[in-house]
């Protein structure tokens, strides 16, 4: 699996979200749905400036299945999203949920 950069990563959080990102630290996520492993990888967490209601971003990549391109994850540090994990689960729970309509 190709690694994405910390630039790639900055952008797809400022423009899904505005506002200016810098990278605040790198965490690692594992994650299980069920008994299936969904995400094991890093998240990297980006400190917002310039954004009306939050003050932080989780961002992570991964290969679209079946393609050579790639899904960028952008998600903001508010409501019940306070760490890198929940940003994950959140994402998981959304796409989990859209699967079964």
């Amino acid at each position: 699996m190709t690694a994405v950069s910390v630039d790639q990563l900055q952008r797809a959080v400022e423009g899904q979200h505005g506002g200016t990102a810098k990278l605040a630290y790198v965490s690692h996520v594992r994650e299980l749905y069920g008994h299936e492993l969904v995400w094991d990888g890093e998240v990297h967490v980006f400190d917002l400036e310039g954004h009306s209601e939050a003050t932080r971003a989780y961002a992570w990549s991964r290969p679209i299945k079946g393609s050579n391109k790639r899904r960028f994850y952008a998600v903001l540090h508010r409501d019940t999203i306070h760490s890198a994990v929940d940003a994950v689960r959140a994402v998981i729970v959304t796409e989990r949920k859209a699967m079964e309509r």
